[in-house]
């Protein structure tokens, strides 16, 4: 696995698109701790569509239980000493294989609905404390098609991430390479007037999706939890399918 770093200084958010041949994300800030489970907006060139998701929450939540059940039972078949090197103690494995993507959270954590998103899980009781996946379809085969690691990370934070009233700053960026798939990871806070939250999030392309995954905290907590949500932003892999 090949891994490197870059550390970035303060940079404010700009509405301005700097990367013309870059193909646009959904936007995913977060402008107030109560917009947990607001949508997302999308832009014209690559926009989600709703029209295969489940009519009812019920459909939802059983459709995460078989692919639960699907990650357990796929784990089951690797050795002892494979299984506990991919997950971690204290961590449990989510695996879609439906959808190409897998990663690991802390046990403890709950799933919960959040909207526009493929799974997401949460902190029992800090609400900003999750994980979320998401994709859309681009024409880009790898993530290096997108361009440099430093201009397609500050074009992600500045331009979609931040919201127009919020600071960004990007304090580190990796990219690592595992089984043949590249991924970006970069760490990066978000300051509002009222509040502001830190995360990491993890970038790759497959299957004809950009996907993003992203795990998070309330910047108070954020030395206390840092550690613990890299591994989950460190696990993230995806798959063809």
């Amino acid at each position: 696995m090949a891994l490197s770093s870059v550390s970035t200084t303060w940079v404010p958010a700009t509405l301005s698109n700097k990367m013309n041949a870059m193909p646009q994300m959904m936007i995913m800030s977060t402008c107030s701790p109560n917009s947990i489970n607001s949508a997302p907006s999308y832009n014209r060139l690559l926009s989600c569509s709703n029209s295969n998701s489940c009519s009812s929450e019920e459909r939802f939540y059983e459709r995460r239980s078989l692919l639960m059940a699907a990650g357990i039972f796929a784990l089951s078949f690797i050795p002892s000493t494979s299984a506990s090197a991919q997950v971690p103690g204290n961590y449990t494995a989510f695996v879609d294989k439906e959808d190409g993507y897998s990663y690991v959270y802390p046990s403890d954590w709950r799933e919960f609905d959040f909207r526009a998103h493929d799974s997401a899980f949460k902190d029992r009781y800090l609400q900003l404390q999750n994980v979320r996946l998401s994709f859309i379809p681009t024409d880009k085969k790898d993530i290096h098609d997108l361009g440099p690691m430093e201009d397609v990370v500050r074009n992600l934070v500045n331009n979609i991430y931040a919201a127009p009233n919020q600071l960004a700053f990007i304090k580190d960026m990796q990219e690592r390479s595992t089984d043949g798939k590249n991924y970006y990871t970069f760490e990066y806070q978000l300051t509002s007037p009222n509040f502001s939250v830190t995360r990491f999030t993890t970038v790759a392309i497959a299957n004809g999706r950009f996907y993003t995954l992203t795990v998070g905290a309330n910047e108070r907590r954020w030395r206390r939890v840092r550690d613990k949500l890299k591994v989950v932003a460190d696990s993230f892999k995806v798959v063809d399918i």
